[in-house]
């Protein structure tokens, strides 16, 4: 068994070595990209499934309450945590529609949209990303795998950060180091460095 404990800490370090190599100019680009929102006062709208929506829930919360440091609260909605309306939703219209419908009510020009899809193919975070630009909000992605359908969706002024490696579990652990650094890139834009 730690043999097996040993291979998983072994995987989980190189799919980071290789995040590392190839993600910080797109970890750049979208922790600029919210910056510009925040700034302006925009807000920022998260959604994803299963762990990816305990992500959004996580990038959220780090960013309504404190990252590492004490700081103004900041304006982030996970979109996942409202069972109410997401099971409404899922009742009266469908799943596939559980974030795009709190989009078009809640999104606003210049907001920015967090989509987070391990497979790049979740029909309902591809609706919200359709929703988000029809709101004309920016989107980032994180994705992995070869990006599924998301990545056509995905407009010039958007940005993918998308994990090298087609094994959910090590996508997963390279997004919240991702979510980290744009927490992190947040509070030293906005607040300074520490």
């Amino acid at each position: 068994m730690q043999d097996r404990i040993i291979s998983h800490f072994g995987a989980s370090i190189e799919t980071k070595t290789l995040a590392a190599e190839e993600l910080p100019p797109y970890i750049e680009h979208a922790a600029q990209l919210l910056v510009n929102s925040l700034v302006s006062g925009g807000k920022i709208l998260a959604c994803g499934n299963g762990g990816s929506a305990g992500d959004a829930q996580h990038f959220s919360s780090e960013l309504l309450n404190r990252f590492e440091r004490e700081r103004p609260s900041l304006p982030a909605i996970s979109l996942a945590t409202d069972p109410s309306t997401m099971t409404s939703i899922a009742n009266d219209y469908s799943y596939n529609e559980v974030f795009s419908k709190q989009i078009r009510a809640l999104g606003n020009s210049g907001d920015v949209l967090l989509a987070i899809s391990t497979s790049g193919n979740s029909n309902n975070v591809i609706q919200a990303i359709k929703a988000a630009h029809e709101r004309d909000m920016v989107v980032i992605a994180l994705s992995g795998k070869d990006g599924g359908q998301m990545t056509s969706l995905l407009t010039a002024d958007d940005v993918e950060i998308r994990v090298p490696s087609n094994v959910t579990a090590r996508i997963q652990e390279v997004h919240l180091v991702v979510i980290h650094c744009l927490c992190d890139l947040i509070d030293c834009s906005l607040f300074g460095e520490e």
